[in-house]
């Protein structure tokens, strides 16, 4: 929600999303720009939003000591529940894999400092991700995998390491997702939580089709519905597990603000 296709009708979506039974929302910061946004939106809407404050690795060429001061102040403060958007990104290589490799130890120290989880981002870049994490992991309070789209090898090597893995709608994507359909049954409860990346990844399962290719917090209900049929348990059942996993995670508190109920 810090991009900018939610600048005009914030309000509506938050509304829509609360409708759906989504009533509290981690929005991603992966660029100086997004972080502040992020935060700001959590101010604005305590006990409704919290926000992140990290750098994708498309944007690892932008780590500056001046950034990562700002994302220490940030980190400290009581909006911001993880440190990330951060990882690697090898499908793409937006930016060089060295930059990449040193804006993610310096987030990751960071998150070290700050006693603050991680929200981790890795697309084919497994095979440098997981020693750089095997380093930190223990020294992490937690650590998600999210938007989860990997393999059988990789879910292995992330639960061995006790992180927690983030499904979001390319579950629900039977031309790239359809494996994950197999593995999301092989994660602990308390080790599974939902996710939309909105404003991407729109549920294909969605009918009928949307006119907009714009995802929203509304859409979460459909990855639900997915993974539970998945999972073969009851949707009620995986969304009650999912949201208080989520909530340990980020340590965000079970009974709602009056303001925001």
């Amino acid at each position: 929600m810090a991009h900018e296709s939610f600048a005009n009708d914030l309000p509506t979506v938050l509304a829509a999303a609360r409708s759906a039974g989504v009533v509290q929302m981690v929005v991603t910061g992966s660029d100086a720009y997004s972080v502040h946004t992020a935060a700001n939106l959590a101010r604005e809407y305590p006990g409704q939003l919290y926000a992140t404050a990290g750098l994708h690795p498309h944007h690892a060429q932008d780590c500056t000591p001046d950034l990562l001061a700002e994302f220490r102040t940030l980190g400290a403060s009581r909006e911001v529940v993880a440190m990330g958007e951060m990882g690697l990104d090898f499908f793409r290589d937006i930016s060089p894999r060295a930059d990449q490799e040193q804006a993610f130890r310096a987030q990751l120290e960071l998150a070290v400092d700050l006693k603050k989880p991680v929200f981790l981002h890795q697309r084919d870049a497994h095979e440098r991700f997981l020693p750089i994490m095997q380093e930190y992991r223990h020294a992490l309070p937690g650590a998600v995998a999210h938007c989860f789209t990997a393999g059988a090898r990789e879910l292995e090597a992330y639960l061995a390491l006790d992180m927690h893995i983030g499904i979001t709608g390319w579950i629900c994507d039977e031309r790239r997702g359809a494996h994950l359909l197999d593995l999301v049954g092989e994660i602990p409860a308390n080790r599974l939580m939902l996710e939309t990346d909105s404003p991407y990844l729109m549920p294909r399962t969605i009918r009928p089709r949307p006119k907009t290719r714009r995802n929203e917090p509304a859409n979460l209900p459909y990855v639900l519905a997915t993974v539970a049929q998945a999972r073969g348990e009851p949707e009620a059942q995986v969304a009650a597990a999912s949201t208080a996993t989520a909530r340990q995670f980020f340590g965000l508190p079970e009974r709602l603000p009056e303001s925001s109920s």
